[in-house]
């Protein structure tokens, strides 16, 4: 299976014509943060492949359609949407869902830093990971596994982090790739600069990939 992964910037080998021919052979897509739902619906439209995508902190106009503590802030157009689903995109913060065989969680935000909106402290992403924990207990009871991929707009605590406090990572979610072992952990928020820039780290057995711009991973289904 492969998976085309997307984060922080519209990447024009992404946003172009021949998006067809270069991604031809791909079966899923995952958004890790910080991209406009148009740019989600172009990709899905392109493609016509299933794409699961979290918030970051920043291209929030549409946040308070999934998440209602924010529609006091923003008034997205609802009009024909269901709960998660908006431009042929699904999202998945907070949730743990199954697409194309796969298990797949989310959590969108990043460390707080200036108040803002979808920021967290290390307590509050603490409460967010713990929330899916039961769903991930019963994927291991029905389906033999605990997940597959975990989709975060920021990093792992240690890896791939900032220097400055709104690019660090979270600890809680060490933790989670220790405890339930998924195979892709997928973030966003850190930009990569160069190609001599390190995309992909392992911790425990886990593959923690970086998907700024985007990214093309094989994933082999077990």
């Amino acid at each position: 299976m492969k998976i085309l992964c997307v984060a922080d910037t519209q990447d024009p080998l992404v946003y172009s014509n021949s998006i067809k021919q270069r991604f031809s052979d791909i079966d899923i897509i995952l958004g890790a943060g910080d991209l406009p739902l148009d740019y989600y619906g172009f990709i899905v439209s392109s493609l016509n492949k299933p794409l699961l995508f979290i918030f970051g902190n920043h291209n929030l106009n549409d946040l308070s359609i999934y998440k209602r503590e924010y529609q006091n802030h923003f008034q997205g157009d609802l009009h024909g949407c269901n709960e998660y689903e908006r431009c042929g995109a699904i999202f998945t913060g907070g949730r743990v869902v199954k697409v194309n065989r796969l298990l797949i969680a989310g959590l969108g935000g990043c460390m707080r830093y200036n108040d803002g909106l979808n920021q967290y402290t290390d307590f509050g992403m603490w409460l967010a990971v713990l929330k899916l924990v039961p769903r991930l207990l019963w994927n291991r009871l029905v389906r033999g596994r605990f997940l597959d991929v975990m989709l975060t707009h920021a990093p792992p605590r240690g890896i791939h982090e900032g220097d400055d406090r709104c690019h660090r990572g979270f600890a809680s979610f060490l933790w989670l790739i220790k405890t339930f072992k998924p195979k892709l952990f997928i973030h966003g928020h850190t930009h990569l600069y160069s190609n001599t820039e390190s995309r992909e780290s392992l911790c425990y057995s886990t593959r923690v990939i970086n998907a700024y711009s985007h990214v093309v991973l094989d994933f082999e289904e077990t």
